[in-house]
């Protein structure tokens, strides 16, 4: 009986000792994959795998050129008026005025503004109000101009419901 507990303690360390594998167990069977690393879990993306068969290139960084004296109504009574003519990423001509039904109107003139970027976006900033930031940049045939933390140039809350304007580059058409 003396000899029980050093037996068990024996077998006990003896099932949780590691054995050498043979090279061949190593090596997973042909048809099984070889089961992920633990901690560094598998992670599969869909979008990556489309967007790596596609030949993407970067946007060109170039100065902006566009002009457009445009008008528009969209299905949701939405109103858009804009002024403007951009050369060498210089703005000359901003102003914009966006009417929404219901829920009150926005106005921007370049006399509120101070230009302080031309590249890679055009950035206005409002002389009175730091925080409020028009940006304008080229996406293709597509210029955006969109609006940042300005509350104060829009009635009631309309700059909740503001929406960047969209510009055709070649024909000044807006939408």
């Amino acid at each position: 009986m003396r000899w029980l507990g050093p037996l068990l303690a024996l077998l006990l360390v003896a099932g949780c000792a590691e054995l050498a594998k043979s090279p061949d167990e190593s090596r997973p069977a042909p048809g099984n994959k070889p089961a992920p690393a633990l901690g560094v879990p598998k992670m599969r993306s869909d979008t990556l795998k489309y967007l790596a068969s596609r030949n993407l290139k970067p946007q060109p960084t170039r100065p902006l050129n566009v002009r457009s004296r445009c008008t528009n109504k969209d299905g949701g009574g939405t109103r858009t008026r804009l002024n403007l003519l951009v050369k060498e990423a210089e703005v000359r001509t901003f102003d914009a005025e966006i009417a929404m039904k219901g829920r009150g109107s926005c106005r921007f003139r370049l006399a509120d503004f101070d230009q302080v970027e031309r590249l890679p976006q055009a950035l206005l900033r409002n002389k009175r109000d730091p925080g409020c930031l028009v940006r304008m940049w080229e996406e293709g045939p597509r210029v955006t101009i969109a609006f940042n933390s300005c509350p104060q140039s829009c009635e009631r809350d309309a700059f909740d419901y503001l929406w960047p304007i969209m510009v055709e580059a070649k024909s000044g058409r807006c939408f």
